[in-house]
């Protein structure tokens, strides 16, 4: 059917004729491999030889095993009545594998080495929502930098008591990171030392960062602060904010040389091994997909998962912890326990642009932090960040702020929807009318151009080019609304945990400052679910973190003795 002088078309120099007939190209050296192409094989080379399946009359239906395989189990009623398998009993479940979830999971492996804990992530690996290293800021957020906790006063002043407890709780996480680095349960390679700038553009910023400077730099928390406004000295700061500034255009910086970079999804995988190490068991691609309280107290998780048996199963808990970003709310919704009444979440995504060009990147060495227009939302704090991600290093600047109905980057458009009930209602509209300025904005930032987004960049970069930069989507938040006695509703920026009366559930919701107080919120989950318990944990939770208990701030040689400890455990400063 195809004459032999059309192989000329195809035939390759040195190897057999595709075509299954001589011809004068063809060659019986089909094990010998051609110069060109080394690994180029013939017909007749044994990889390409095979007996047709034909002649094996036993062979399986699925054709990977030669012997029809004898049925060892019950199919159900046509394969769809499968009989489940027996509920497990266990001590503890923690729904989600993010750094909530991994760190709450190995400080009870920690405290309880006993007891059968389980981890249960839908997706295939921990850390692939909000603690990625792509979905978030990656701020070791201690409030060296960050102007939102620290808002003017109507005198003039600077209110700094957000920031000093900020930092407080900073310091519990260095501490039982660098616990478990000089017990060798992670590494250090998560955490990078990255100057820490409040950048203050036109004179009325530049009034406000020198009155949050008067008010930091001599607390024991922040002594090493720096402030200046002169030119010179800030191009040798950060060279490309300065570099192509006009000398009129009036900027002030302050540098806090013991800042991080986090990698928050390489600490949380870190985490997760540690976990596991000690005991703790983690199930990936599961998903808990229902929980209901029994009479005992105990809770009855149904667990969906693609296996070949029911895809379902059972786990029966003492205390279940909601560590699952977004969707806590709507796991807490479920459990039908009435501290989550009121509440409901408003979903906001976020980009961020990008550059990975190595010459403007060695530029920048530190995280800067903006002030937010009047009336922004927290969130909309504009920075320019080095950062470290799986190795690679980069700038990232931004927030912008976009919109999905997700409650996480990989959820389902129904989120939102799924999330109202009767008794949040009023709250979340409540709190919405309040909030019409935030809506507009939104709607701002939404239609933003990409002309008008790298505008907004110049005012960090004078010089930037645009081919350097490119826009990528980061992660979900999920800004709280709840009940409130005096505005009936409102929205609320930050972390909350929320717990059953009876400790036996638990969940966090919320958002910045988030993975940096991870320790923080562990402890605050530990203390409200386990108060017979923790008194007799005290004494390992001091040794894991010195300072638990106190506040570093009544105690600067206490301080300087941890923070030199940590420093050099995680190699940081």
């Amino acid at each position: 059917w195809l004459k032999p002088s059309v192989c000329l078309e195809f035939q390759l120099p040195g190897s057999a004729c595709p075509f299954f007939f001589p011809c004068k190209h063809s060659t019986n050296l089909s094990h010998t491999m051609s110069a060109s192409d080394p690994l180029s094989t013939g017909r007749d080379d044994p990889v390409n030889v095979r007996p047709s399946m034909k002649l094996n009359k036993a062979l399986s239906s699925t054709g990977m095993t030669p012997n029809k395989a004898k049925k060892s189990y019950s199919a159900g009623c046509c394969g769809f009545c499968k009989s489940k398998p027996p509920v497990e009993e266990v001590d503890v479940v923690l729904v989600g594998g993010g750094v909530m979830s991994a760190t709450v999971g190995l400080m009870l492996k920690q405290l309880q080495p006993n007891w059968k804990i389980n981890m249960y992530e839908r997706l295939g690996s921990l850390a692939e929502e909000s603690s990625n290293g792509w979905n978030n800021a990656g701020t070791g957020h201690s409030a060296l930098c960050e102007p939102n906790y620290t808002p003017s006063k109507p005198d003039g002043t600077v209110d700094v008591s957000k920031a000093i407890t900020v930092n407080e709780q900073w310091q519990l996480s260095r501490q039982y990171w660098a616990y478990l680095k000089d017990k060798n349960l992670i590494d250090d390679e998560f955490i990078s030392v990255t100057p820490h700038m409040t950048f203050a553009h036109g004179e009325d910023q530049i009034k406000w960062l020198q009155a949050r400077y008067k008010q930091l730099h001599a607390h024991p928390l922040f002594k090493g602060m720096e402030y200046s406004d002169d030119p010179a000295e800030m191009m040798k700061w950060c060279p490309v904010m300065m570099e192509g500034r006009a000398a009129d255009d009036k900027v002030a910086l302050t540098k806090c040389d013991v800042g991080t970079d986090c990698d928050f999804g390489a600490l949380t995988k870190e985490l997760g091994k540690a976990y596991m190490k000690s005991g703790g068991n983690l199930m990936l691609f599961h998903t808990i997909s229902g929980l209901k309280k029994e009479s005992d107290g105990r809770w009855l998780l149904t667990v969906k998962k693609n296996d070949l048996g029911a895809k379902k199963s059972q786990v029966r808990s003492k205390f279940v912890f909601v560590g699952a970003g977004g969707w806590a709310l709507l796991m807490l919704q479920k459990s039908k326990i009435p501290e989550i009444r009121g509440f409901m979440g408003f979903p906001i995504s976020g980009e961020f642009l990008v550059c990975q060009n190595p010459a403007v990147v060695d530029k920048h060495p530190a995280k800067v932090y903006g002030k937010a227009a009047i009336g922004a939302p927290p969130m909309s704090v504009p920075h320019l960040d080095k950062r470290v991600i799986s190795g690679k290093h980069m700038l990232l600047f931004g927030p912008f702020a976009g919109f999905s109905p997700r409650y996480l980057k990989t959820g389902s458009l129904l989120d939102l929807l799924k999330s109202v009930r009767l008794h949040n209602l009023i709250p979340a509209a409540a709190a919405g009318l309040q909030n019409l300025d935030l809506t507009v904005y939104l709607v701002k930032q939404l239609l933003a151009s990409d002309n008008k987004k790298f505008t907004e960049l110049l005012q960090f970069i004078p010089k930037a080019q645009p081919q350097d930069w490119l826009l990528v989507t980061a992660g979900q938040r999920v800004q709280i609304m709840k009940k409130d006695p005096k505005k009936i509703g409102v929205l609320q920026f930050g972390t909350e945990v929320v717990a059953a009366a009876d400790g036996s559930i638990c969940g966090l919701l919320g958002a910045s400052p988030g993975a940096s107080t991870a320790v923080q919120v562990a402890l605050d989950v530990l203390q409200k679910c386990y108060s017979k318990d923790f008194k007799s944990w005290e004494p390992k939770i001091k040794d894991m973190i010195p300072s638990f208990g106190t506040k570093l701030s009544d105690d600067e040689a206490k301080f300087k003795e941890l923070h030199a400890w940590t420093a050099k455990s995680l190699g940081i400063k």
